[in-house]
């Protein structure tokens, strides 16, 4: 418990800690893990306040050209029914969005060569006109000129997650990319002046404390406006299948904790696999650093098909349903449903640092 009190706060006083120090947090137990869910609630309340801002998904495509080794829409999976999204779909979703009150739309997709940078940025900026979003795009790895062109329609903000830094386990489960091409992505994103969100997957096959660790780190030295995080669930119709959890499941919650003590300005959203881990999986991770709630509003007839992971919550809610439901559970916790499109604190206020 000591060990614990003194390395909080060494990070609450914006220290870097090294990787085994890191993982001597991620392997607490009992009380000190409720010590590290109590200084990352803090954080995130005392920079973010109660605020837990809504962005709507849109899983318009679950076509997908890579062969990613976890993932239950990789491209050799002949067991699900592969669907993409007309324009006028996405774009009438996305009127719904407004409507309902989210700030921000995540397009979300496979790796889809039918959506090519002029389709991509001809959506954005229909989206863009028409309800006046903020607008994410998660469509995995593309060139330095796609990316340019699909900003100049006035995209906000991409998604494009790391998975891990392990070389060898990256190469392992991505058989299509390799590390350089993701790190080299989330360059030329920032250098575009897109909102940079990133993150990894947590427990995967073969992941150690000090693994895990060293993706916090990692994480933490790119800068990021949102990190995106959730726990690795074995899909039955991929080459993991049957691969177990961690065998300390709160070492998934402590990972959230600790990338926000390290990240205090940057936006976590409580993914949706902390649900498909736990039933109310995303509540704990609300008080537990996040501030980003993300309901999925993709049409009911295509979300069953769209299951990267297994147990997948909400595949048989409508979007309005959802978005009614998770306001219910943020209003139930305390929290105060965000307005606007929740842009990244970029600028520290002196106020809360001190």
């Amino acid at each position: 418990m000591k060990l614990t009190q003194d390395l909080l706060i060494r990070l609450q006083a914006g220290e870097r800690l090294t990787a085994p120090e890191l993982a001597t947090l991620l392997n607490a137990q009992g009380k000190a893990c409720d010590l590290i869910y109590q200084a990352a609630d803090t954080s995130c309340q005392r920079v973010m306040g109660h605020v837990v801002h809504l962005r709507g998904i849109i899983e318009f495509s679950n076509v997908c050209k890579n062969n990613c080794w976890y993932c239950g829409i990789r491209c050799e999976n002949k067991l699900i029914e592969r669907y993409r999204m007309s324009q006028d779909q996405i774009l009438d979703t996305a009127r719904h969005a407004k409507r309902w009150g989210c700030g921000t739309v995540v397009l979300q997709s496979g790796v889809d060569p039918f959506f090519t940078a002029e389709h991509l940025s001809e959506i954005v900026r229909q989206i863009k006109n028409e309800t006046g979003l903020a607008v994410t795009l998660c469509v995995g790895v593309r060139s330095r000129d796609e990316l340019a062109q699909i900003k100049s329609a006035g995209c906000d903000r991409y998604l494009l997650r790391f998975e891990t830094t392990s070389n060898a386990l990256f190469s392992a489960l991505h058989p299509d990319e390799s590390f350089l091409q993701r790190i080299r992505c989330l360059s030329d994103l920032r250098e575009l002046g897109y909102q940079v969100g990133s993150g990894f997957m947590i427990g995967l096959p073969g992941s150690t404390a000090e693994m895990i660790a060293n993706d916090i780190l990692f994480a933490t030295d790119l800068k990021l406006d949102m990190i995106g995080c959730g726990p690795f669930l074995a899909h039955p119709d991929t080459p993991l299948a049957g691969k177990p959890l961690l065998e300390d499941r709160s070492m998934y919650y402590k990972t959230i904790a600790l990338l926000r003590l390290l990240n205090p300005y940057a936006h976590i959203p409580a993914t949706t696999a902390f649900d498909a881990l736990e039933p109310d999986g995303r509540n704990l991770v609300l008080t537990r650093g996040a501030n980003v709630f993300m309901p999925n509003l993709t049409p009911g007839k295509y979300r069953a098909q769209y299951k990267l992971y297994p147990n997948k919550p909400d595949v048989d809610e409508e979007g309005e349903e959802c978005v009614l439901r998770v306001r219910q559970r943020l209003l139930a916790l305390g929290r105060e449903i965000g307005t606007g499109p929740g842009h990244a604190k970029r600028i520290p206020d002196p106020d809360i640092v001190k």
